[in-house]
């Protein structure tokens, strides 16, 4: 709980005896007497009164008057995609050869001589703040997949961990734990960090949240936007990470979580760079969340082309115990995280990569071909299906179900409401720059 927002929420909206009532809640959590909590709720209301009107360009925060929740950012669907299309715009245009603009798994920019530096960032996830090991593991091994796929073997992590006030120190050495499993397991290096806590004395509880990085150097990449008509599509095995970690866990099918520990896209990326098959592959990505849906919507926007996928050659991929619990639970495995690898390449190295990646023990298979057109089609038994995301990715927990992922009614009003805060951002940008510039 962020007992300061509590506090500068409760002073707008008027509330009389808020220190009271802070304390209430303080002591709901914190373990604490009554005379400290009181301490703590007046401190908290004092800052809250003290910069709740600020002035002057910088300190004056953008307002959309629509929430992540509302809008599914984070959510990888149709309200995500929106955001992170914005959040391109604020950014604008750069020297990169890969940035934002391309919705690819990570960024490069080219050094001198040619090569390309590969840079990427990935958050872990949040039902996991509970389970510190199997949230290092799992972020861990995205941030190296996100490398991988643009062609390169990654040469170092790093890592950012931030823990709330009442959180137990060893939740820090549990989530490096996982991080360094991963590591030793590849001979990748974490060499750097950042551990904090999470607000301060001011956010009491004890989530964890942060993120790990990965940087590696390519002479080649193989960005979405290169995917070509006439391609195939391949995809490897994939059982699944954070996110099937996170449904076995809340809907009490622990032992599925097993399944999920393994490094075989890992495995899969350095049998392909071993044979300097990374050089015949157009592009590459990892089916993370919003799921083979979610990646096909973005490649198709990226590249320009069409996206063709046959279901049953997909399905057959799919960790059968996980596929299982999925298809138990009612959730769409198309729409959520496999962690399995996806190749678009020209027919001619079809064979060799898949005969590659099967020798170093995963499993793979054509799974599509690309087309002239836009987006992206399903065929089940013969039949073209649309294959467009939802507005949130395939609910997979109880609370997700509840939220549900169809697209709200008012999602053309927010969506103007966002713009025009993207707007105000970067008018926001100009200003500051156009100061600095003429000092």
């Amino acid at each position: 709980m962020d007992i300061e927002g509590y506090a500068r929420h409760a002073l707008l909206r008027g509330e009389e005896g808020i220190a009271d009532k802070l304390a209430d809640r303080i002591m709901e959590i914190k373990d604490t007497d009554r005379q400290h909590a009181i301490a703590l709720a007046k401190a908290a209301v004092e800052e809250a009164r003290a910069t709740i009107d600020v002035k002057g360009d910088v300190l004056s925060p953008i307002t959309s008057g629509v929430t992540m929740g509302q809008f599914g950012v984070g959510s990888r669907g149709t309200g995500d995609f929106y955001a992170h299309e914005k959040i391109a715009e604020v950014i604008g245009s750069t020297k990169a050869a890969v940035d934002s603009t391309h919705l690819d798994d990570s960024g490069a920019v080219q050094m001198e001589g040619g090569d390309f530096l590969i840079v990427t960032i990935d958050g872990i996830h949040s039902r996991l703040s509970d389970f510190p090991f199997l949230a290092g593991f799992h972020v861990a091994r995205a941030s190296l997949r996100d490398v991988y796929v643009m062609g390169s073997r990654p040469l170092a992590l790093l890592s950012d961990i931030h823990v709330a006030d009442d959180g137990d120190v060893a939740k820090i050495f549990d989530h490096v734990a996982g991080i360094t499993a991963v590591s030793e397991l590849t001979d990748i290096p974490l060499v750097t960090g950042s551990t904090l806590r999470i607000g301060g004395d001011m956010v009491i509880g004890d989530r964890m949240t942060g993120g790990v990085g990965a940087v590696g150097v390519a002479s080649a990449m193989t960005a979405r936007e290169r995917a070509e008509i006439g391609d195939v599509i391949l995809m490897t095995e994939g059982a699944g990470g954070g996110t099937i970690s996170t449904t076995a866990l809340y809907y009490g099918m622990h032992d599925v979580v097993d399944e999920t520990i393994n490094i075989k896209f890992l495995q899969a990326c350095e049998a392909l760079l071993e044979k300097d098959l990374d050089k015949k592959v157009h592009a590459m990505t990892d089916v993370t969340n919003g799921g083979v849906r979610g990646d096909a919507k973005e490649i198709s926007r990226t590249a320009g082309v069409k996206l063709v996928f046959e279901e049953e050659n997909m399905r057959g991929l799919v960790n059968p115990r996980v596929l299982d619990m999925l298809e138990s639970l009612n959730i769409d495995y198309l729409g959520v995280s496999l962690d399995s690898l996806l190749l678009i390449v020209p027919p001619e190295h079809e064979q060799e990569i898949l005969e590659t990646v099967q020798n170093a023990g995963v499993d793979i298979a054509t799974v599509g071909y690309v087309e002239k057109g836009q987006g992206a089609e399903l065929v089940i038994d013969g039949q073209r299906r649309d294959f467009t995301p939802r507005f949130r990715e395939s609910a997979y927990t109880p609370i997700k179900k509840m939220v549900g992922d169809t697209t709200p009614d008012d999602f053309e009003a927010m969506s103007k409401a966002v713009d025009r805060a993207a707007e105000e951002a970067i008018s926001k940008k100009r200003r500051i720059v156009e100061m600095l510039g003429e000092q």
